[in-house]
């Protein structure tokens, strides 16, 4: 029998492979031991469920095991340990259990009851050690199976002719990642800048990520009221970087977030987490998932997260919480309706409007990283609620027709301060704003996929369509009389205590659309066995409206684009069974809301990405590796003209170009060694000069650095320390700057992690970060404001009891 990756692995691994089929039993019933034994292997399989032990065995032994779940209800395994070879360990497995094996085809085997050899029933589960299944959770592993969040075709990352990586479930506990803001700190190619201490955004390849997908439904990305506080009810999360057009129609060309979330599970799964940490930090996690009818055609789970703490800024805390709910109806035997929805609150009494000033030269000042520049009495509070509905129905020539659609509204309430100069002091004046946002989408995305045969191949087709309306209702808001209210700060001696909350004079409200209509067709041709071709293109319907009042003056605009096309293009050559290399050119476009000289609106802003590479996927791709270079192309940005327009004019004519290559690594290097390294080395420059100041060469999103480098790891101890894992992380940039003359050097941050596991229900878990209390900036702005102070050295104690 072959084995393509180690015993170990394919036990941590064996988890993520549950999928739901059809089992059909066609071949006879053959008494164990009966076929050629194999060699013996070591397996470590604790007492438990004997459903479990089977798909542990099954995943260690590299087959394909098939059963019902409701042949092992109720039936309990000693669990396995030692070595044995591959009939004598099953056999083990099943004594007493009535069930018996039969062998389907190599490699391949189901489960019948004594003699029985009659069909397998419907909704068998299969659990197959062939390769990572796309669920993480409870995998083990840094890395996933396949993909579909860069061009809709289900794909391994290898298989994938553009940069992705995937920050999966077991990582995402090993490094105690809460937020979003933890996925871009640590994945690779990714940047994290923040306005305001509740405005986080997400940068790649010189540009924001200005769109993000969940579970492949791309949603406005909006830093003001879109919580993006807990992970909890995420399996993972997979990043495309570049172009992503045909995801998620107009946007910037830095690529998407696509957050996967946690699915139903056929047998009762439960845990609890509490946790505490610095800055009185504490936070507590329910996950319960479990069929919810005897034959599990209805399947439940649900999710509760709630964390209070406070921050290493004085007086300034967070509370947050979330409620997810999801259930899955099976229709039919090819059909599944899932249901669902969440709501999320995050509460920051003490919440900054745009963080930390310095002084007028740009030099930063002198104070401590827990010095508060905003009044006592500010806040910044947003709430979601979000319902979600998908249907999928298969047919039996393996096509697929998928429906999905969600509705998410997003409020914010905040009362903050800001700064600005009036003068070339370092002296500042102090802006008040109180203001109400809502904003609520409505999208649905609809697609049918599978199979077609041309010249003798078998190729893979999908075409769907697509709608979004998002509408912007945002107010009141406004400030303080001026007249009444005037305060003048000295940056070295601001007390918060001091200033007494003034009246608001509400005189600001903003209406807006955002309509999106989009139609796509893709095709995967397979040219030759090792040879694949992706061929795409979307066309989009775009409209975007706004309009703006301050009192009695209203100002606001449109723009348009009509049947805007967005190609994408991708060609995968199979070198051998682990290495392949690709190219791939695809595009995206932004409308503008500038105007010309002749009051039209300008040509929308497009991004073209470039990009080659050498992937490589390792014990069946428990271990993904890949190297890439690119190139990307920003064309039309406005460029302002002086013109008689108390609007200002602007013309399409600034160009930007990036560069750059890429490195990673994900997976398992050894068993239980898993880890994953990435670097980026990316340069964004203008390709023309401008009567701004601009000129040809000059570096674009200086405050970007032009190299990152991530690292994260975990290895569980052998022999008598089993019990014990032990890891970390490390991120460390280049310099950056900005042209407001604002600048930091270089920094590295390490984290490192321990967790020992009482029994085989509870574990407790040590996460200290920032081990070497390094001071940085996380983001860098202007002299007046949105310098933010990156994280303190910090600990956090989890303790999590599993089912």
């Amino acid at each position: 029998m072959t084995h393509p990756a180690p015993a170990r692995v394919r036990q941590r691994l064996q988890q993520a492979l549950f999928s739901v089929g059809l089992g059909v039993a066609s071949s006879l019933c053959l008494p164990l031991g009966s076929a050629q034994a194999a060699e013996a292997m070591a397996y470590h399989i604790q007492p438990g469920p004997l459903g479990t032990a089977l798909s542990q065995f099954a995943a260690a032994s590299g087959v394909t095991l098939s059963f019902g779940s409701a042949q092992t209800a109720g039936l309990r395994s000693p669990g396995l340990q030692g070595r044995f070879e591959f009939y004598d360990g099953i056999s083990r497995l099943l004594a007493g259990s009535g069930l018996q094996l039969r062998q389907e085809g190599p490699g391949r085997y189901s489960l019948v009851t004594g003699e029985n050899t009659s069909a397998l029933e419907l909704g068998a589960t299969t659990v197959s050690s062939n390769r990572l299944g796309a669920v993480t959770e409870g995998s083990g592993s840094y890395t996933s199976g396949p993909m579909s969040s860069a061009t809709k075709f289900q794909a391994s990352a290898r298989e994938t002719p553009q940069s992705v990586s995937v920050i999966t479930r077991q990582r995402m506990d090993d490094q105690n990642m809460q937020t979003l803001e933890d996925i871009a700190l640590n994945t690779t190619g990714l940047s994290l800048r923040k306005t305001g201490g509740e405005r986080p955004e997400f940068y790649s390849r010189g540009s924001a990520i200005d769109a993000i997908m969940i579970d492949g439904l791309p949603i406005g990305y909006d830093s003001d009221t879109l919580g993006s506080a807990t992970l909890a009810m995420f399996d993972r999360v997979e990043v495309v970087r570049g172009a992503s057009g045909m995801m998620v129609g107009a946007g910037n060309p830095a690529g998407t977030l696509n957050l996967i979330r946690k699915r139903p599970t056929l047998d009762p799964q439960l845990s609890v987490s509490l946790g505490a940490g610095s800055w009185d930090n504490y936070r507590s996690e329910i996950d319960a998932s479990n069929r919810l009818n005897a034959s599990g055609s209805i399947r439940g789970r649900v999710v509760a997260a709630y964390q209070d703490r406070n921050s290493f800024t004085d007086a300034y805390s967070n509370k947050r919480q979330l409620l997810y709910g999801i259930t899955e109806f099976d229709l039919s035997e090819a059909t599944r309706l899932t249901l669902g929805g969440y709501y999320n609150r995050e509460d920051n009494p003490g919440a900054d409007w745009n963080g930390m000033p310095t002084f007028v030269s740009g030099n930063f000042l002198p104070v401590s990283r827990s010095t508060r520049y905003t009044p006592s009495w500010t806040y910044w509070d947003k709430e979601n609620h979000n319902l979600f509905a998908e249907i999928e129905h298969r047919f039996d020539n393996d096509w697929k027709l998928r429906l999905n659609t969600a509705w998410l509204k997003s409020n914010l309430e905040m009362l903050g301060g800001s700064f600005y100069r009036e003068d070339a002091t370092d002296n500042l004046t102090l802006n008040i704003g109180r203001y109400s946002y809502e904003h609520t989408q409505k999208t649905v995305d609809g697609y049918a996929t599978g199979p077609f045969e041309l010249f003798g191949r078998t190729h893979e087709l999908v075409i769907g369509g697509s709608y979004r309306h998002d509408d912007t209702d945002d107010g009141p808001g406004g400030g303080p009389d001026l007249d009444q209210f005037r305060v003048i700060v000295d940056p070295l001696n601001f007390d918060y205590h001091s200033v007494a909350q003034p009246g608001i004079v509400y005189n600001w409200s903003r209406k807006g659309t955002v309509e999106q209509s989009s139609a796509y067709l893709a095709g995967r041709f397979s040219l030759r066995d090792d040879l694949k071709l992706i061929l795409g293109s979307r066309l989009d319907w775009y409209a975007y409206e706004q309009t703006t009042a301050v009192g009695d003056f209203s100002f606001g605009g449109s723009s348009k684009a009509t049947r805007e096309p967005t190609p994408y293009a991708g060609l995968i050559f199979d070198i051998d069974d682990t290495y392949s290399v690709y190219a791939s050119w695809t595009r995206i476009f932004k409308p503008q809301q500038y105007r010309d000289v002749s009051g039209s609106y300008l040509d929308p802003v497009t991004g073209t990405n470039l990009e080659a590479g050498l992937k490589a996927a390792y014990f069946d791709g428990a271990l993904n590796a890949s190297v890439a270079v690119f190139q990307l192309e920003q064309e039309n940005l406005a460029r302002y003209i002086p013109c008689a327009s108390t609007d200002g004019c602007y013309e399409a004519a600034g160009e930007v170009r990036t560069r750059g290559i890429e490195l990673e690594l994900a997976g398992e290097l050894l068993p239980g060694w898993q880890a994953s390294a990435g670097y980026t080395y990316a340069t964004a420059e203008y390709l023309e000069s401008n009567s701004d100041g601009i000129d040809k060469g000059d570096r674009y999103a200086s405050d970007t650095p032009y190299n990152l480098f991530k690292l994260a790891t975990s290895y569980q101890l052998p022999g008598v320390l089993e019990r014990w894992s032990i890891g970390g992380a490390l991120r460390t940039q280049s310099s950056a700057y900005t042209s407001f003359g604002v600048q930091q050097g270089g920094y590295s941050i390490v984290d490192l992690m321990t967790g020992y596991r009482v029994n085989q229900h509870l574990k407790l878990q040590a996460n200290l970060n920032n081990v070497f209390d390094k001071r940085y900036y996380q983001s860098i702005s202007n002299p007046a404001g949105a310098n933010i102070f990156g994280d303190p050295r910090n600990m956090m104690l989890t303790l999590k009891w599993s089912l």
